[in-house]
C-alpha cells in the first residue's frame, strides 16, 4: 500500500508539472500575440491617417483613444480577474483585441477613429492586466523568476508584427491587413485559449517560511513546482501598507515605460537632427533599443536567479541611466546607437519585475495598479520630451530618461527591506 500511494503521489506531481509547462506555453503565446497585433496596427497608422483625412493634431487626439481606453479599464480588469479568474478574462480580452483591431480602417473621420481606438485600447489594456496576473501566479507556483521571458515574447511578437506589416504594406490595404490580424488572433486564441481554460490558475505553495539569513528576493528551490499544497498567492484586498508598496513598484514601472515611450518617438529625430544621421540610419536607433530589450528579457530569468530582484532592479536602472546619458550626449551617431542599446539592456527587466512584485503583493489588483502607472509613464514620456526640447534642447530633454532610470534604481534600493 505505501508503494501504491507513493506511485500515485509521484504521478500527481508529474501531472501538475505537465500542466504548469502547458500553461507557460499558452501564456507565452498570448504575450506574443498581444505584441504582434499591436505592432501590426501601429505600422498602418500613416495609411489610416491618409484614409481619414485627419490632420496631425486630430490624429494625435484620436490616438489618445488607445491610451485612454487602456487606462480606464485596467483597474476594472483587476476586479474582473478576482471574480471570474485570470484565464477566462485573458481569453475574452484576446478575442476582443483581435476583433477591435479590424475597426480602425473602417472609419472615415478622426472622431470615428478615436471612438474605435477607445475599444481597441480597452481590450489591449485589459488583456495586459489579465495575462500579467496569470503569469504572476505561474511564477509563484514554479518558484523561478520567469516573468522576463513572457515580456520577451511580447517584444518578439511586436518585432514580427512590425516586420510583417512592413512587408505587406505595399500590397495589402489596411482593411485587408488588419482583418488578417483578426483572423490570426482569433485562431491563435482558439488554440491557446483551450489550454488556458482547461487548467486551473496555480497558487503559491504553502511553504513560505522566510529565512532571515537569505536575501529578500532569492528564489527558493527546496519545493518543486509539482507541490500540490497551495494557498492564495495574494490578499483579495490589499491593506494600506501593501497598497503603498504596490504604488512604489508602479512608479518603477512608470520610470521604465517613460523611457520606452520617449525612445520610440524621439530617438530617430535625435539622430537625424542633432547628429546629422541619414534617415535610414536614424530609423535604426529604436530598432537597436528594441533588440537590446528583447535580448535582455530573454536572459532575464538567469540574471534574476543569479542576482535576485533587488540587485537586478538597481543594476538595470543604473545601467539604463548611464546608457541614456551616452545616447543623449554622445557626439557621434555610433556612440549614440551604443548608448541606446545599453539603455535597452538596462530597462529590459525593470517593468516585468515591478509588475511581478506588485502582483505577488496584491494579486490582479496589484498588477492593474502597477500597469496603469506604467502605461501612464509611456503616455507621459513623448509629450514631456517635446516640451523640454522646446525649452532647452532635445539632447537635454532625453537625459530625463536617464534621470528616471536612476530614480527607479534608487526606489528599488530604498524599498528592498519593505519589499522583502
Amino acid at each position: 500500500m505505501p508503494l501504491i500511494n507513493k506511485a500515485r503521489s509521484h504521478s500527481a506531481v508529474r501531472g501538475s508539472r505537465s500542466d504548469l509547462s502547458r500553461l507557460r506555453i499558452a501564456l507565452t503565446v498570448f504575450f506574443a500575440l498581444d505584441g504582434f497585433i499591436f505592432a501590426g496596427w501601429v505600422v498602418r497608422i500613416p495609411a489610416i491617417k491618409e484614409q481619414t483625412g485627419a490632420s496631425a493634431s486630430a490624429l494625435g487626439l484620436a490616438l489618445l483613444g488607445v491610451s485612454a481606453g487602456a487606462v480606464i479599464t485596467m483597474v476594472l480588469t483587476g476586479r474582473l480577474c478576482r471574480r471570474y479568474g485570470t484565464h477566462r478574462v485573458t481569453v475574452v480580452c484576446a478575442v476582443l483585441l483581435s476583433l477591435s483591431v479590424a475597426l480602425p480602417p473602417l472609419t472615415q473621420s478622426a472622431v470615428a477613429l478615436g471612438t474605435v481606438l477607445l475599444l481597441f485600447g480597452a481590450a489591449y489594456g485589459s488583456l495586459n492586466v489579465a495575462f500579467n496576473s496569470a503569469a504572476v501566479d505561474l511564477v509563484a507556483a514554479l518558484r523561478r523568476p520567469i516573468m522576463p521571458s513572457f515580456h520577451a515574447a511580447f517584444s518578439l511578437g511586436g518585432m514580427i508584427g512590425a516586420g510583417l506589416g512592413g512587408l505587406v504594406a505595399g500590397s495589402l490595404s489596411p482593411t485587408r491587413h488588419l482583418l488578417g490580424l483578426t483572423a490570426i488572433g482569433l485562431l491563435v486564441t482558439a488554440v491557446a485559449g483551450r489550454t488556458l481554460l482547461r487548467i486551473q490558475p496555480p497558487s503559491t505553495p504553502k511553504d513560505t517560511t522566510h529565512h532571515p539569513s537569505a536575501p529578500e528576493d532569492t528564489t527558493r528551490r527546496h519545493s518543486g513546482p509539482g507541490d500540490t499544497t497551495h494557498q492564495p498567492s495574494a490578499p483579495r484586498r490589499p491593506n494600506p501598507r501593501t497598497r503603498g508598496l504596490v504604488i512604489t513598484f508602479g512608479l518603477i514601472a512608470l520610470c521604465t515605460a517613460y523611457g520606452e515611450g520617449a525612445l520610440a518617438d524621439w530617438s530617430a529625430l535625435h539622430l537625424e537632427h542633432d547628429l546629422d544621421a541619414a534617415p535610414g540610419v536614424a530609423a535604426v536607433g529604436y530598432s537597436c533599443f528594441a533588440l537590446a530589450m528583447t535580448i535582455g528579457r530573454l536572459t532575464g530569468t538567469k540574471l534574476l536567479e543569479r542576482l535576485g530582484q533587488t540587485r537586478t532592479l538597481v543594476g538595470g536602472g543604473t545601467t539604463a541611466a548611464l546608457g541614456m546619458l551616452l545616447g543623449a550626449l554622445a557626439p557621434s551617431v555610433w556612440a549614440a546607437l551604443l548608448g541606446f542599446m545599453i539603455t535597452g539592456l538596462g530597462l529590459a527587466n525593470l517593468f516585468p519585475v515591478a509588475v511581478e512584485r506588485a502582483g505577488r503583493l496584491a494579486g490582479p489588483d496589484g498588477v492593474a495598479i502597477a500597469s496603469t502607472l506604467g502605461y501612464g509613464g509611456m503616455l507621459l514620456g513623448p509629450p514631456a520630451i517635446g516640451f523640454m526640447a522646446d525649452w532647452f534642447s532635445l539632447p537635454a530633454a532625453l537625459t530625463s530618461v536617464a534621470a528616471l532610470a536612476a530614480t527607479a534604481a534608487t526606489i528599488a534600493l530604498l524599498t528592498r527591506r519593505a519589499a522583502g
